[in-house]
């Protein structure tokens, strides 16, 4: 970046030093044509009145004097050369076509800037009729002029260069002690220190994602170790039945028993096993399934027929009610969703309670609402439920079977789904749960 900082620099100087050149010569090249044009005027005011007394002997008369920086003409009213300070009368041509000479003959003066037929200099030409119709002509040479400008390009190469380095110096300086706080920038606490306003958005974005990165990396130390001890609970308790039995300390009439406990801890882990897939495959977006259009009433029906030996065992009734509900997602997540939804109000729910599924339309768009009368949610843990292996009662959860991820599955389905998730729960109130489809 300093390196093109300070080429950006070199280069802007080069164009700044080429155009200034270039300025400065048509300013001093306008500048002497205007000079050269009023010195023409003066001296042909001067010649004319000399040769209006003296006629064509004032002019030599000058040139025997050493005025010969001025090329001096006099031609007739037909263009005929009668005299010329320069070249001899007889070798130059009718000059009745000149540009200047022309307009002198309409106007009473004229001027013209071109190449000289005789001489091969571009020359300026001021011409002006007398009172006997005759033209009087004077002429500067103009290479004078471009000579000058050219004699000015090695100065002007001379103070570029020397500018150049000047410039390079103070670049180098200035662009160091720009670069340095950049340098010298934390990036863990971005915005502690010294820093230039324009990277404040940069740093603020900078410091968000460095808060998101502690927040995912915290969680990610909490979920090894809730995995770990989720994990270790059913294997430990399968290796001790195991051992047990292995050892024979076990009667032949507690065997099925010890197996049923050993089938239900391996079950656990099995469905832990898989809850943690399903995350993971949600987190990393690596969900590869079709969408189809799913219809939510129709679902939540079926649902209700597979959770309903569950709900029996705890005499709890499960009634869907709305209509139909057409959206277009991935059956296999939405269905997790809603079951892991309707398994938790049956879960913890009262001997005797209900859960309702309702489907329809809002104004806020498709929506499926799950209203229990369990034991409810406390405020404070609330905003929590939907973390991975949160539990709000830990003892009770294990008493369910539950891998405390089941609502942590629906809010990630949620947000692949872009839906809104709505908690309401009061203490032995039960809970509501709300799920809004745009």
């Amino acid at each position: 970046m300093k390196r093109k900082i300070i080429r950006s620099m070199m280069i802007l100087l080069a164009l700044a030093l080429t155009v200034s050149y270039a300025l400065l010569t048509a300013v001093y090249y306008f500048q002497s044509l205007r000079m050269t044009e009023s010195e023409l005027m003066q001296e042909a005011e001067y010649v004319t009145q000399a040769v209006g007394l003296s006629g064509i002997s004032a002019l030599i008369e000058m040139d025997k004097d050493g005025q010969t920086w001025t090329r001096k003409t006099l031609i007739d009213d037909d263009g005929t050369v009668l005299y010329d300070s320069w070249e001899e009368p007889d070798q130059m041509g009718n000059h009745r076509d000149r540009e200047e000479v022309v307009e002198a003959l309409e106007n009473g003066s004229g001027k013209a800037i071109r190449q000289s037929d005789t001489l091969g200099r571009g020359m300026f030409y001021y011409a002006v009729q007398m009172k006997d119709g005759k033209i009087l002509r004077v002429a500067r040479d103009m290479s004078s002029i471009w000579l000058t400008a050219g004699q000015m390009f090695p100065y002007m190469i001379v103070i570029g260069l020397l500018l150049a380095l000047a410039a390079w110096i103070m670049a180098k300086h200035q662009v160091n002690k720009l670069v340095k706080p950049i340098n010298e920038l934390d990036l863990e606490k971005p915005l502690e220190g010294p820093m230039y306003e324009e990277l404040v958005p940069f740093l603020e974005r900078l410091d968000k994602q460095n808060h998101e990165k502690g927040i995912v990396e915290q969680m990610r130390r909490e979920f090894s170790a809730n995995v770990s001890h989720e994990l270790k609970t059913p294997l430990t308790s399968i290796s001790g039945y195991a051992e047990i039995m292995m050892n024979g300390l076990v009667r032949p009439e507690d065997i099925p028993n010890f197996s049923e406990r050993i089938y239900k801890e391996a079950n656990r882990m099995i469905t832990l096993v898989e809850d943690i897939i399903k995350l993971s495959r949600l987190d990393e977006g690596s969900i590869e399934l079709e969408k189809e259009d799913v219809d939510f009433y129709d679902m939540a029906r079926e649902i209700s027929n597979h959770l309903a030996l569950k709900a029996e065992k705890k005499h709890v009734g499960i009634l869907v009610s709305g209509e139909h509900v057409i959206y277009h997602g991935i059956r296999q997540i939405l269905d997790e969703m809603l079951y892991n939804i309707c398994e938790n109000a049956v879960k913890y729910n009262i001997e005797g309670g209900y859960v309702t599924i309702w489907t329809g339309h809002t104004p806020e768009g498709r929506k499926v609402v799950i209203e229990d009368t369990g034991i409810g949610i406390p405020k404070e843990h609330q905003e929590r439920v939907f973390e991975r292996f949160y539990r709000v009662d830990k003892s009770h959860s294990r008493e369910t079977g539950g891998t405390g991820l089941g609502l942590s599955i629906v809010k990630h389905g949620a947000l692949l789904h872009g839906a809104d998730i709505h908690l309401d729960s009061e203490p032995g109130e039960g809970t509501r749960i709300e799920i809004n489809f745009h």
